[in-house]
Parts: structure tokens; sequence; C-alpha cells
């Protein structure tokens, strides 16, 4: 269980982390990035950083490995803000829980698929194979027009 003095030294150190991603860090590699939490060892010696990172996984790695090498810079600003007799060493890990949240989100949508009894969407098709399956705008609205002229011709025809 953390103590009270552990979470406000957490809390104090990821806002000085995001913080200082936004405003502070040059490096070019650290985009897109979020800082999600912070957990602090119970001696106050370390530090884990826990990130988001938008992109795919090479841009992932490079941000991590960006943050790494910023973990200097980012300790002293954590040295300015918090008085302790240590500053906690930044370790920096990715955090996944947005990943997993869209793949369970996703089982879940297939589950109430198959018990509503429709048919899956394949996960290959793309978006133009179901727009080269479907008829053309025209082909539908020629359709609603001959639908319309028969309801018309059976309307005036039974007012006759």
């Amino acid at each position: 269980m953390s103590s009270r003095r552990q979470l406000k030294a957490a809390e104090a150190i990821r806002e000085v982390v995001a913080t200082s991603v936004l405003t502070d860090i040059r490096d070019p590699r650290v985009r897109d990035v979020t800082i999600i939490s912070v957990s602090v060892s119970p001696d106050m010696r370390e530090a884990k950083v826990s990130v988001s990172v938008m992109g795919d996984e090479a841009q992932k790695q490079l941000s991590i490995r960006g943050l790494q090498n910023s973990a200097g810079f980012l300790q002293s600003k954590i040295a300015n803000r918090l008085d302790t007799r240590y500053t906690p060493r930044l370790s920096f890990e990715l955090d996944k829980g947005q990943e997993n949240a869209l793949a369970v989100s996703e089982i879940l949508a297939r589950i109430r698929a198959e018990q509503d009894g429709e048919p899956l969407a394949d996960a290959s098709s793309t978006p133009t194979d179901t727009i080269a399956d479907s008829p053309s705008a025209e082909e539908a609205t020629a359709d609603e027009t001959q639908t319309d002229d028969q309801q018309n011709k059976d309307d005036s025809g039974q007012s006759s």
C-alpha cells in the first residue's frame, strides 16, 4: 500500500514531467507523448513513468529512447520542485492500456454480433471493397426514381 507521501510525490513528478514534455523538451523523437501515471518506490529513489505514445511501434520506441535520454534534465526539474533527500531516478515504460481497451471492445463487438445473428464484418476487407460491392449512387437514385414513378401511377390510377 502506498503511503500518502508517495502518492503526493508521484503526482508532483507526473505534473513536472508532463509539463516539461510539453514545453521544455526539444528532442524531435519525443512527440505525441502523454504521461499516464507515475509510481514511486517506497524509498523514493526510483520512479516509473507510464507513458502513452500515438503512432506505430517504431515511433513508440523512438519516443521512449528520447525520454530516457532526457531523464537527467527531467530529474533536475523534479529536484527543483520536490524537497527530498534523493531525487528519484526516472524510468519510462509504455502503457498498453489504451491498446488493450481497444482490443477488448473489438472482441465484445464480435460477440454481440454473433449473438444477434448478424454476419461478422471481415477485418481484412477494406472500405473500398465495401463500396465496390454496394450499388453506386447513380444506380440507387435510378431505383428510387423508378419506385417513385410506380407509386405515383398507382396513386393516380386509384383516384380516377
